[in-house]
Order: C-alpha cells, then sequence, then structure tokens
C-alpha cells in the first residue's frame, strides 16, 4: 500500500466515504492525515480489501496514531440487502502508541488489511466485545507480548450513519494471551473499563507487560469473574470430537476428546457459565457439545451434537481434571462420560510444528 490522493479524491465523490470523513472532520478539524490507498481494488483482483486507511497523529493523553479504515462500509453505492446498516456495520480504527517515528507504521495498515481478508472471505463481521487471537505477535517479527486483540466502540469515534445505513467506528485493541484467557473467563468489556486506568482511549501499546502483573487490577478482575460470570458462549476448538459406545445391559457411554491446549481454556470458562446458570457450546469441525447447567448428570445425543447436562459437582470435577496434559479419565461424578486430551500441535504460518502442548 502506498499513500493515493487519486483514492482519496474518489472518496469525495462518495456518499458513504464522506460520512466517514464528516466524523473525522469533526474531531480532527482542520487537520490532513496520511491516508494510504490500494494500487488495485479487491473487486478487479487486487489484494486488499479496505480502500483506503486513514492516519491522524495525537498527542493526548499520549503520543499515537489514530488509524482508520474504509470499506467495511458501502462508500459508492448500496450493495448489501440489510438497508438498517451500511455494509457490514462498523470500519475498524486502531490507537498505536507512538516510539518516535515520523511516519505510521505500515505493518498496522497490512494487520487491519488482514483483518478485512478474514470478514471478507468469510462474512463474518466484528462487533464490540469479539476477541481474536492473533497465535503470535500482532507486528509480526517483533519480541512483544501482544499477541491478541479485542474490539469496543471507540471512545471518541463512537457510531454514525450514512445514506446506506448507520454504522460504528470499532477500535482493535491490542492484548497479551494472559488479557485474553481473563477476557474468555470473564469478557471484554468490563475488562477493557479496567484496562482504561493503563489504557487510555484503549491505546495499543506494544512496548507494555501484561497488565495483570498489577496486583490490584488482577484482584479487580479475579472479583469480577466470580461475582458476574464469563460471557463467553462459544468456544471453538479444532480437535473436538465424541464418540459413542453401546452397551447391552446398560446404559451407553460417551468420549468426548479436546485438545489440551483446548482443555486448559474450558476448565478456566467452564464454572464463570455453568455455575451462573449460562450453557455452553463447544463447536468443532464436524460436531458439537452443549455442556448445560442441571441438578441431574446425564447425556443426550441431539441431532448429531452431544448434550452435556451437568450439576456443581460434575462441573467442579471437569474444571479440576481438566488440564493441558494428554491423558484420558473418567468422571467419577458422571461415570457415563471419557475425558480423552491429546496433544496440540501448534504451527507456523508456513504449517511448522513450533510448540506442543500436552
Amino acid at each position: 500500500m502506498k499513500e493515493d490522493e487519486e483514492l482519496q479524491d474518489q472518496g469525495d465523490q462518495a456518499p458513504g466515504w464522506d460520512a466517514i470523513d464528516a466524523v473525522l472532520n469533526k474531531r480532527y478539524p482542520g487537520v490532513e492525515p496520511f491516508h494510504y490507498g490500494t494500487l488495485i481494488s479487491y473487486r478487479l483482483g487486487g489484494p486488499d480489501p479496505l480502500n483506503g486507511v486513514s492516519v491522524y497523529a495525537c498527542e493526548e493523553p499520549a503520543p499515537h496514531w489514530h488509524y482508520v479504515t474504509y470499506g467495511f462500509t458501502e462508500l459508492y453505492e448500496k450493495e448489501f440487502e440489510n438497508t438498517e446498516y451500511s455494509g457490514f456495520g462498523f470500519e475498524l480504527t486502531m490507537r498505536l502508541a507512538r516510539e518516535g517515528e515520523e511516519q505510521p507504521p505500515a505493518w498496522a495498515i497490512n494487520f487491519l488489511q488482514n483483518l478485512a481478508r478474514y470478514v471478507f472471505s468469510s462474512g463474518n463481521g466484528f462487533q464490540s466485545g469479539h476477541h481474536l487471537d492473533a497465535n503470535g505477535p500482532i507486528e509480526a517479527e517483533r519480541d512483544t507480548p501482544i499477541t491478541a486483540v479485542a474490539f469496543a466502540e471507540d471512545p471518541e469515534l463512537g457510531q454514525a450513519s450514512s445514506p446506506f445505513g448507520k454504522f460504528q467506528f470499532l477500535q482493535v485493541v491490542g492484548i497479551t494471551a494472559d488479557e485474553l484467557d481473563m477476557i474468555k473467563v470473564w469478557n471484554t468489556r468490563s475488562f477493557l473499563d479496567l484496562a482504561q486506568k493503563r489504557l487510555p482511549l484503549y491505546l495499543t501499546d506494544l512496548t507494555r507487560t501484561s497488565l495483570l502483573e498489577d496486583a490490584e487490577i488482577r484482584a479487580a478482575a479475579e472479583l469480577g469473574v466470580r461475582t458476574e460470570g464469563s460471557s463467553t458462549g462459544v468456544l471453538y476448538f479444532e480437535s473436538l470430537s465424541w464418540e459413542e459406545k453401546r452397551n447391552l445391559l446398560k446404559s451407553n457411554s460417551y468420549t468426548l476428546q479436546l485438545g489440551a491446549k483446548q482443555a486448559e481454556t474450558l476448565a478456566r470458562i467452564l464454572a464463570g457459565r455453568l455455575l451462573h446458570d449460562r450453557d455452553l457450546s463447544l463447536m468443532g469441525p464436524d460436531t458439537g457439545v452443549l455442556m448445560i447447567p442441571d441438578v441431574q448428570n446425564r447425556v443426550v445425543e441431539l441431532d448429531n451434537a452431544l448434550h452435556l447436562y451437568l450439576n456443581a459437582d460434575a462441573v467442579a470435577e471437569l474444571t479440576r481434571r481438566l488440564v493441558p496434559k494428554e491423558s484420558e479419565f473418567q468422571l467419577d461424578t458422571m461415570n457415563s462420560l471419557t475425558i480423552r486430551i491429546v496433544k496440540t500441535l501448534m504451527r507456523d504460518p508456513d504449517g511448522n510444528i513450533v510448540e506442543t502442548i500436552g
């Protein structure tokens, strides 16, 4: 990508582009941003789905770059059937702490384009409260603990509308792996509210350490988990599977298989869902498992999915025994269910195994 004045000129004639500019001109009156556009449009086979990214140099509350995308919404004409929202209903923003550079780092623009590729190829948009594990530093080739992102409404830009529908400015917030784990166990909004003490305007700072190293923040987060439970209702597991063993003289039994990394995640979230009277769905490539709070433990097969009804004792046992280590065990509280934990192989973008968990 490079600075592209021609694409910006096109935006002057585009109602959707004008709507984004109207919000930015109000926030940054008289300020000329850095603007980066695509050489070949995505429609014509270009690699970049976004039409452009504008970046503003900000000084308060700390020096940072404010990135804003153009392209998740409809810029030139109405194309989506949904008339209430423009395009996917959002544009992404990101606030990146400055480290003395004179121009916005290009890696952040590429990262936003990668997020766009996911949205455009899958059709799945982002919403406030969502989170995403990048499985590595969000700036490739950099030694930083920021390896995941969360999404929240941009605290300054908020929501807007165009002739093509309403939309939201959705900010990408860089977080650490343990912060992502805490968000899964608790919820994104509450954690980011707590994080604002250290990350004003949800600033992404690649040089920082985990907020959970602060004893006060960790204690507040753990209290939130206990009192509010978890807002994570669905977990996606690559290694999820189950099998049934039929018995002639007694009820059938089942074996549920999980990857070691997945087992640890499930253990942390289980109590925050079921002990707060909330279901938890596990989704795999070919099947699903629904975990449901109940007073009586039982297993029900329904529409190629396994429904596990679990009481507090079973939840406590699972929480204790789901550890990231290869093993197989039958539940004491539910002898019709066996848990099999297999190794998780972590791979780099080229498919090479870089870590084995379990």
